[in-house]
């Protein structure tokens, strides 16, 4: 398995329950996190190792990601696994899967990438590197299909393991939170790149927030290895308001808060399946900003949106992800509590529409793959 970043690791952490509850002396290695781990999962390279986002970013660690897909490569060669399950990361995976499919290991791809949103060509490249993919959401097996690729919608895991009641009161008392504060959560992304990009308008925002609404409170989720990263930004940025940082615990922090600003990711969907309005924010290299807008087929950015197929909530994105825009967005979701009571209604019927059993449903598609 090859999950990689915190995201994937997430996900494949949750399927990983699955597979071992179908099959218990099932033996898992690869690139991976400390959710895969918690399932027995032996990582020989830690997946935090392929957490870079962008164009730009991407190409200034080119050749220690590529040592590693080819020493990953000749290594699953040589000790052949029964299966290999590519978890998202598709510029890393895609390619490796080729070489193992043509070698006869049956290959699946976990989580569709995003064709319907931007780089369609890659449907043509999947139909020659994996045998199945597991897809995420209702409407994307038919356009797999269209392409002869094998796919079945196995929902989100997610959804399987958020509650549909979040635990709103037991979480702010967990995190130390007032009942009757309001709450901001701040999820400024879990790469370093996000961080360096983000964080800086992010907590220049929660500044203004606190200037403007004395008595709000913050928390901040911090990645693993990040914390060194975050707390001098926070000093530089937003040294006066009142930030409670956290090791981890972005899901309760989530459950905690009345309004998230978060960074454009699957967080995007965590937040809506925690019935939480956000603004969702994104800032990156100029040059891998010009060069993925123009392969864009459709307006939205955040998940929530996508599957909404509408603005459900704003969008901050490059030179919009400004400390007031985001700032004033959140106000108006705090002041407007029809609107957050309407979105919580939309976001409750996604919830429902995206569980459906996943770990099941997967192990179920990853046994006929087997036995084909």
């Amino acid at each position: 398995m090859v999950a990689g970043e915190a995201s994937g690791d997430l996900l494949a952490g949750l399927l990983l329950g699955g597979l071992k509850q179908r099959w218990p002396l099932l033996e898992t290695v690869g690139i991976g996190g400390p959710r895969m781990a918690e399932h027995g999962f032996k990582a020989w390279w830690p997946h935090d190792r392929l957490a870079v986002r962008g164009y730009v970013e991407v190409l200034r660690h080119y050749r220690g990601i590529k040592a590693i897909r080819d020493a990953l490569t000749e290594r699953l060669l040589a000790d052949r696994p029964a299966a290999f399950i590519g978890v998202d990361a598709p510029d890393f995976n895609l390619g490796l899967e080729a070489q193992l499919k043509a070698a006869g290991i049956p290959s699946i791809h976990f989580v569709c990438p995003s064709i319907w949103a931007w780089r369609g060509g890659r449907a043509k490249k999947m139909a020659a590197s994996v045998d199945h993919v597991l897809c995420l959401f209702p409407f994307e097996p038919e356009l797999l299909h269209a392409h002869g690729v094998p796919a079945t919608y196995v929902g989100h895991p997610l959804a399987d393991a958020i509650p549909l009641d979040p635990p709103r009161e037991a979480s702010r008392k967990a995190l130390g939170l007032a009942q009757d504060a309001e709450v901001v959560a701040v999820l400024p992304g879990s790469r370093r790149s996000e961080i360096a990009y983000i964080a800086p308008s992010f907590l220049q925002a929660a500044a203004l927030l606190h200037e403007q609404r004395p008595s709000l409170r913050f928390v901040l989720p911090i990645s693993p290895g990040l914390r060194g990263m975050v707390e001098p930004l926070l000093a530089a940025h937003a040294g006066g308001a009142p930030i409670q940082l956290l090791d981890g615990q972005s899901h309760a922090a989530l459950a905690a808060c009345d309004v998230t600003l978060i960074a454009s990711g699957t967080a995007t969907l965590e937040a809506a399946l925690f019935k939480r309005p956000m603004v969702i924010g994104y800032r990156m290299h100029p040059l891998s900003w010009q060069l993925m807008k123009r392969l864009r087929y459709q307006p939205w950015v955040g998940l929530p949106n996508i599957l909404a197929r509408e603005f459900l909530v704003p969008e901050r994105i490059q030179d919009a992800c400004e400390p007031g825009l985001l700032a004033a967005d959140v106000q108006r979701w705090l002041d407007d509590a029809t609107g957050r009571d309407r979105l919580r209604q939309r976001f409750d019927a996604l919830h429902h529409e995206l569980r459906r059993d996943t770990a099941r449903c997967a192990t179920d598609a990853i046994a006929q793959v087997l036995q084909a």
